[in-house]
């Protein structure tokens, strides 16, 4: 149902499992025609280095007629909204997604994580936000749904968060579609694999999905074309090898 997916870990991130060609071999065998890789940004323990993210220009466009966007998971740092993917790491990369893991910043309260997460929306370089329905962080849920279709950034529903990730979810997650159909905003879908057989798994998200009645239109997921569109239209240049899917 949903050809693209837009957030995935490879061995660069050594709590991952799997190699670029191991994602390309998926993708064929699924249908998946676009992919990102999403590595998590250099202030996590076991992050790659500055250079990955710079040298990413190396990779091909497309391989055998899957696409490959290069990308990353930004760390949310603070109350201000930073994130650890600035300078020329920002041209490196297709498009940022970012969130908060606890290595970087740990849980405070929901006032804190509200403000952070729309201060880094409110920042200009985040296109998506990772599992905003995360509960150790919980959030003003309404607000930042509001905040993500006023700066037209997308708030994701992760898949393994419903299996083996960020246990308790559902409730948030669910809540949280709803929030983002009643504001008008953009959704993304996110495997977040960490190795790659679960590429392209969305399962749990389309059962949420249909339990809320989310319009497919505002699904980023929904063809290549929607999301380089998306791209675009936040400033992004358009990436000739694409032209085609």
């Amino acid at each position: 149902m949903f050809p693209v997916d837009l957030h995935m870990h490879t061995v660069a991130s050594t709590h991952a499992y799997s190699t670029l060609h191991d994602y390309i071999d998926e993708a064929q065998q699924k249908g998946i025609k676009l992919f990102a890789i999403t590595d998590h940004g250099p202030d996590m323990a076991d992050a790659p280095h500055y250079w990955h993210f710079m040298n990413m220009h190396v990779w091909p466009r497309v391989v055998d007629g899957v696409g490959i966007l290069r990308s990353i998971e930004a760390n949310i740092k603070n109350i201000n909204g930073d994130i650890d993917c600035t300078g020329p790491m920002l041209t490196a990369v297709d498009f940022v997604i970012a969130g908060f893991h606890e290595p970087v910043m740990p849980p405070v309260d929901k006032e804190t994580h509200t403000q952070a997460m729309i201060a880094a929306m409110a920042g200009g370089d985040v296109h998506i936000i990772s599992h905003p329905g995360n509960p150790r962080y919980p959030v003003d849920i309404p607000a930042i749904a509001a905040a993500a279709a006023k700066y037209e950034v997308a708030l994701e529903l992760n898949n393994s968060s419903f299996t083996h990730s960020r246990k308790g979810s559902e409730p948030n997650c669910r809540a949280i579609v709803a929030a983002v159909k009643e504001a008008g905003g953009w959704l993304a879908l996110g495997s977040d694999s960490h190795i790659a057989y679960s590429l392209g798994g969305f399962e749990h998200c389309e059962r949420i999905i249909d339990e809320v009645g989310f319009p497919h239109e505002r699904i980023l997921n929904a063809s290549p074309r929607r999301f380089l569109d998306f791209l675009q239209r936040r400033g992004r240049p358009a990436i000739a090898e694409f032209s085609e899917l």
